[in-house]
């Protein structure tokens, strides 16, 4: 089974140049040759990391490169999970939707974009309607007015294919 390759060049594997700088935590920082970088790792018990390999000259770390690895793993999830997902919620119309029906429909949409949720409303033509876009486009402006307290327009209706769509994006919340 082939070893993967590391993500970051250690001790000897640092060649190709002759000074590094040097960082750490309770070690002596500054710019030295390779070889006297190396010996401040190994008097200190840990690993000499290449960092940031473009820098001129290199930066390296003193470190345990299982923690070094360890933590940025960490780190990663930390920003995964902070990451923002963002739903989008489709509600379709007919170009002869009803009022009923319309305001059924938007307290639906009203509801998803304040649990922060996108909205997509799209008028679909089926056969001979298609000559019905004006009443499509009109629609959608006056479902998009209806809700533009609660969500800002990101997309103006937009005829694509057999369907005309508009994007709605929740509004931030004043704290």
């Amino acid at each position: 089974m082939p070893r993967k390759e590391e993500l970051h060049r250690i001790n000897e594997k640092i060649r190709d140049v002759s000074e590094v700088r040097v960082v750490g935590e309770d070690i002596e920082q500054g710019v030295f040759s390779i070889e006297k970088a190396l010996e401040i790792a190994r008097n200190a018990g840990l690993d000499l990391v290449e960092i940031v390999p473009n820098a001129v000259p290199p930066v390296c770390r003193v470190v345990d490169y299982k923690k070094f690895l360890y933590e940025q793993k960490k780190k990663q999830k930390e920003i995964k999970a902070k990451a923002q997902k963002v739903v989008v919620k489709e509600i379709r119309f007919g170009p002869h939707t009803d009022d009923h029906d319309f305001n059924f429909k938007k307290n639906h949409a009203q509801k998803f974009l304040e649990s922060g949720a996108k909205v997509k409303a799209y008028v679909f033509f089926r056969g001979r309607t298609i000559v019905f876009k004006e009443q499509g486009e009109i629609l959608l402006l006056r479902f998009a007015q209806e809700l533009e307290e609660f969500g800002k327009v990101e997309q103006l209706p937009q005829l694509d294919g057999k369907r005309m769509s508009i994007m709605l994006t929740p509004k931030k919340k004043a704290k």
